[in-house]
């Protein structure tokens, strides 16, 4: 039997970048970052979807594969200026030549080829680490010992790719900056808890939170390498009497990869607007190794997060009693009053004395 617990459900989510994070709100996203000089950054902009043009795309298990696409460009643009706030672009060091020669090549545009190169590469890693090379090692295995793995082959590259994303994640995490971008996921899925449950957006009340969320991006990789053991296993089986060579079988990976994607996305959209046995069971895994991709945040870092949620808090409530856009513009406008009263009441406090 289903025992539902009864909380709120937001559609905010968003991501950690460098030395900041971004929430995307139903019609508004936000990058706040923490410049070198302490001050708090935040970029706005209207969310946008190929989905609004095209409205086939949002149906489901087509809407994963977009939103999969669209989260990509959305989170390299958000990283390439929350890398330039967070003052990575600075020369601290004698430029080298290779720098020098970058510089005079690309001039202004610099970092941005940069950043674009870095991307394009971490894709290829990417395809390389968790698509090629569990296929390379399952098929090398059954050259090596003339064995068929067929019934099980599908099962075996799941359990090597998950073993190899582990891996990655523990050795990237020893990194400092990396470190530091766990703790600031840490802050967003916090201070996203403190918003449904209709807590006062502060540091001290999202402190209090969990920092594992269901609709967490890494719960998300890890239901679609479980999904793509089950769905590569009926393709397995359907070009088994094939024997297809390696390169075959990654290009398949490839083809099946948005059938993958629009199945894990519409699991892990049901399991965060549920809270029962069911989507506990299911979201088990996924929180497990949020552990390894979040960090618990100090107060800097919360109230980072604070600020880009308020940035993208819809104009209506999405439910009963949810603030708004319109609370906090008022609760500004008397911390406002407030502060020039007091500094009228000083003024003519001064005034007195003299």
């Amino acid at each position: 039997m289903s025992t539902e617990k009864k909380c709120n459900f937001t559609s905010i989510g968003g991501q950690a970048v460098i030395e900041g994070i971004m929430m995307r709100g139903p019609k508004t996203m936000a990058t706040a970052v923490r410049t070198p000089g302490g001050e708090i950054t935040i970029k706005k902009s209207p969310v946008t979807s190929i989905g609004n043009k095209y409205p086939i795309l949002k149906l489901p298990f087509i809407r994963g594969s977009v939103n999969f696409v669209e989260m990509m460009l959305t989170g390299y643009k958000t990283l390439e200026y929350s890398a330039d706030q967070a003052g990575l672009e600075d020369e601290t060091e004698e430029p080298s030549k290779f720098e020098i020669w970058f510089k005079n090549t690309f001039g202004d545009k610099g970092f941005s080829v940069l950043m674009t190169i870095s991307a394009l590469l971490g894709v290829l890693l990417a395809l390389l680490l968790f698509i090629y090379l569990p296929t390379a090692i399952v098929s090398g295995f059954e050259f090596i010992t003339k064995l068929q793995l067929d019934a099980f082959r599908s099962l075996i590259e799941g359990i090597l790719r998950i073993a190899i994303f582990t891996v990655y994640v523990l050795a990237v995490s020893r990194m400092k900056e990396i470190r530091r971008t766990f703790e600031y996921h840490g802050a967003e899925h916090k201070t996203i808890f403190c918003y449904e449950q209709g807590l006062e957006l502060t540091p001290e009340n999202a402190r209090k939170m969990k920092r594992l969320h269901p609709r967490c991006g890494t719960s998300f990789l890890l239901i679609a390498m479980v999904c793509g053991i089950l769905v590569g296993s009926l393709v397995n089986f359907l070009i088994a009497p094939l024997a297809p060579p390696t390169i075959v079988r990654v290009l398949l990976k490839l083809v099946i990869l948005p059938v993958v994607v629009g199945i894990s996305y519409e699991v892990i959209k049901f399991a965060g607007r549920h809270d029962n046995t069911f989507t506990r069971i299911i979201s088990a895994p996924g929180m497990w190794f949020q552990r390894l991709t979040t960090k618990e945040p100090d107060d800097s870092m919360l109230e980072v997060a604070i600020a880009a949620l308020k940035a993208v808090l819809p104009d209506t409530p999405e439910w009963e009693g949810a603030v708004t856009q319109a609370d906090f513009a008022e609760e500004q406008t008397e911390k406002t009053e407030s502060a020039e009263q007091e500094q009228a009441d000083e003024s003519e406090n001064e005034t007195d004395a003299q």
